[in-house]
C-alpha cells in the first residue's frame, strides 16, 4: 500500500508541474504573479493542514496533496524563483513544456 501512496504523490507533483508549464505557455503574457509563489504557498499550507487536522483524515490527505502539488508548481517556475521575479510578464521566446522557466 505504501508504494501506491508514493506513486500517487509523485503523480500529484507531476500534475502540479504540468499545470505550471501549461500556465507558463498559455498565460505567460498576463501581468500576474508568477506561479512559483502559489507553489510556495501550497508547500507551506499543506503541512499546516496535516499537522492541525487532528480528527480528519481527509484534511490530512488534502494537506499532503497540496504540499506535493505545490512542489510541482514551484519546480515548474524555478528559474523565476532564482531570479526573484514576483510579478510580471514572462520573457518572450520559444515556449517548451519540458523545462524550467
Amino acid at each position: 500500500m505504501k508504494i501506491l501512496q508514493i506513486l500517487f504523490y509523485i503523480l500529484m507533483a507531476f500534475i502540479g508541474y504540468a499545470i505550471g508549464r501549461i500556465g507558463h505557455m498559455y498565460g505567460g503574457y498576463l501581468n500576474t504573479p508568477h506561479h512559483w509563489i502559489y507553489g510556495l504557498i501550497l508547500m507551506i499550507a499543506g503541512p499546516f493542514f496535516y499537522k492541525y487536522s487532528h480528527r480528519s483524515k481527509i484534511l490530512k490527505r488534502i494537506g499532503i496533496m497540496a504540499f506535493y502539488f505545490g512542489i510541482g508548481l514551484f519546480i515548474s517556475d524555478f528559474k523565476d524563483f532564482l531570479q526573484l521575479k514576483f510579478f510580471g510578464i514572462d520573457e518572450h521566446g520559444p515556449k517548451k513544456f519540458w523545462g524550467v522557466d
